[in-house]
């Protein structure tokens, strides 16, 4: 892999876009290289081959120029690094590859968790051992945590430092190494003040095999020198850059109809980092941090429209960035993405039970992460457009029922003064002369034809209000609809005859049932009023019946009809088949009907007349 990449990067007719791209997978995989090295350092230190070759060395000079290699990196970060290298007394017997990677691991840790103050690196003598001290002042380590700090894959929970990359085995390889030189490596750390590592190796030569003392290697080499280590430091160190306005790697991942977003993105790691917003910049606005702390300021300061986060990151990981969110009202609703290395149905599990909206294990493809991210924000704008409708239903349910509440006191208000004027123009009718009263009646009737239609309206108002809120209550009693049907005939005789209409009434034997009187009153009275304003002066034809247990009343005019498209309509309220100006009404008596109907029980249905006009039926059940 490494071979044909650098071939690649060395070339002269490489772009700089995949320059970039290639030193990515060049730097991931000399990382990958270095990971496998170590566990195979593991498995001869296990297999009792470790193919050691101690040699006299000026450790002094050794160490202080594989730490020269650091200092720039460490200087650049704000550090300060102090190396104290004096010569020691004699050569000091060890493997020299050995040797660098016990000073190495040691540099990039202490690297690592020190974010103010400085490293210092010290090499002296004493009471017959060469001592080794790299010391910082970093973030430093629990106490309960120091016994299993030389254990394979131990990582200290919740340390603070630039990354939380790792797999727990570099300081392990460190003590396996010291052992091997007969030596002994120890930590001293103060939580919040620093730590310090110490290496002491015997000098001579008595204490080491004898076989192993300047001995050809047998084995391949697993030595990669400090560029991987100086590396690894450098993107720790490095700024996260803006990643808005960067050239998409792949122009596919451009779907028509992309959904405008900005997404925040977490992770420590600066190639995942820059690696993942190339990806997402070609379908969104990407702002770019390196841990979970950057991204709740920069969620707090701006709410983006959706939040993709690693897990593992220093200062606040991904669940404490989760929680975080999910706390505060402006961020409360924000889709959370999770990225983690953790790969299984529990880690995925975890994620999700923690109030994230998806969860994707790495290594992922960049379309299912492109997808993922567009989806999710799909769902978020509809979440959002759903409580913005439940909002709207709520505003406008409040709406309607200050609207009916109104209308309910309105009508009450109003009928007090419609019954003084009422039995005021009675009383004057009565109080009138004779003469007189022959000379104003058609007035005075007319009058109070109008005060009854006023009435009517006003009743018409507090039916809505009352169907409406749900408070319609029924008075239920034995009812004969006949005998209800001719008293509202002839209560409407002098109306209809000015409509110029005459009723036919069919009404068969007994059709008994539990009904509120005044209401089903009401109900026929609607229908003959209707029945006389459209039938257009013809007859109207009324029938009752019982259709086994069935109270059916049939009102039927002859008039101009109803359209078929019209005819489930014109049942809701304001709604009618007519125009407003040429036949005026609220359009809610065919309203009321219904709702009042249907409180029985019942139903109401309409046909059409055969030769012309429309037929109402009304259905209501006799049992109790």
């Amino acid at each position: 892999m490494l071979g044909p990449l650098e071939d690649l990067l060395a070339s002269r007719g490489l772009g700089e876009a995949e320059r970039q791209e290639l030193a990515v997978v060049h730097r991931n995989a000399g990382r990958l290289l270095r990971l496998v090295n170590t566990l195979l350092d593991f498995s001869r230190l296990e297999a009792d081959r470790a193919d050691a070759s101690f040699e006299p060395t000026d450790l002094a000079v050794l160490t202080r120029d594989l730490s020269s290699t650091f200092r720039s990196s460490v200087e650049r970060a704000g550090l300060t690094f102090t190396v104290d290298c004096p010569p020691l007394s004699q050569p000091v017997y060890v493997d020299r590859e050995m040797w660098e990677k016990i000073v190495l691991n040691l540099l990039s840790n202490a690297f690592k968790f020190t974010l103010r103050g400085g490293i210092t690196l010290r090499l002296r003598e004493s009471e017959g051992q060469a001592v080794l001290e790299v010391s910082d002042t970093g973030t430093g380590i629990p106490a309960e945590e120091l016994p299993q700090l030389f254990a394979r894959f131990h990582r200290v929970k919740g340390a603070q430092g630039r990354t939380h990359e790792g797999t727990g085995i570099g300081l392990a390889l460190v003590q396996e190494l010291t052992k091997l030189h007969r030596g002994e490596v120890r930590v001293t750390s103060t939580e919040g003040q620093g730590t310090a590592f110490t290496v002491s190796l015997p000098l001579g030569k008595e204490h080491l095999p004898a076989e192993r003392l300047q001995a050809p290697r047998a084995l391949a080499s697993t030595r990669l020198g400090v560029n991987p280590f100086v590396a690894e430091a450098e993107l720790w160190r490095a700024t996260p850059p803006c990643a808005q306005g960067a050239v998409p790697p792949a122009a596919e991942l451009r779907a028509a109809g992309t959904p405008t977003g900005r997404v925040l993105l977490a992770d420590d790691n600066t190639d995942m980092r820059e690696y993942v917003a190339r990806v997402l910049s070609s379908a969104f606005e990407v702002e770019a941090v390196a841990d979970g702390q950057a991204a709740l300021e920069a969620a707090r300061a701006r709410p983006p429209d959706l939040v993709l986060t690693d897990v593992m990151m220093p200062r606040l990981n991904g669940f404490g960035l989760l929680e975080a969110l999910r706390k505060e009202e402006r961020t409360r609703a924000i889709p959370v993405v999770m990225l983690s290395a953790r790969a299984g149905e529990e880690a995925s599990i975890e994620g999700l039970e923690a109030g994230a909206d998806d969860y994707l294990v790495k290594p992922f493809n960049a379309r299912e992460l492109v997808a993922r991210v567009r989806s999710n924000l799909e769902l978020a704008r509809m979440r959002r457009e759903i409580a913005r409708q439940e909002a709207l239903t709520g505003h406008l349910r409040e709406a309607v029922q200050l609207r009916d509440d109104f209308l309910s006191v309105a009508s009450h208000e109003l009928k007090t003064p419609l019954a003084a004027f009422g039995l005021s123009l009675e009383l004057l009718e009565r109080e009138l002369p004779a003469e007189s009263r022959l000379r104003v009646r058609d007035r005075l009737l007319s009058a109070g034809r109008q005060v009854k239609r006023l009435h009517s309206l006003v009743e018409t108002l507090l039916d809505v209000s009352q169907l409406s809120s749900g408070r319609l209550v029924l008075h239920l009693e034995g009812v004969e609809l006949s005998s209800v049907v001719a008293e509202i005939v002839s209560r409407l005789e002098a109306e209809l005859q000015r409509a110029g209409v005459s009723v036919r009434m069919e009404l068969g034997g007994s059709v008994r049932g539990q009904f509120d009187r005044v209401r089903i009153a009401q109900v026929v009275t609607n229908l003959l009023q209707n029945a006389a304003r459209y039938g257009q002066g013809r007859p109207v034809d009324v029938r009752v019946e019982d259709a086994s247990g069935v109270g059916c009343i049939t009102v039927m005019d002859h008039g101009m009809g109803i359209a078929a498209e019209d005819r489930v309509r014109i049942f809701e309220k304001f709604e009618r088949a007519v125009s407003a100006r040429q036949f005026g009404g609220l359009g809610l008596g065919l309203w009321i009907t219904r709702q009042i109907i249907e409180a029985h029980g019942g139903r109401i249905t309409v046909g059409e007349t055969p030769g012309g006009g429309a037929t109402f039926k009304v259905e209501l059940p006799l049992a109790r």
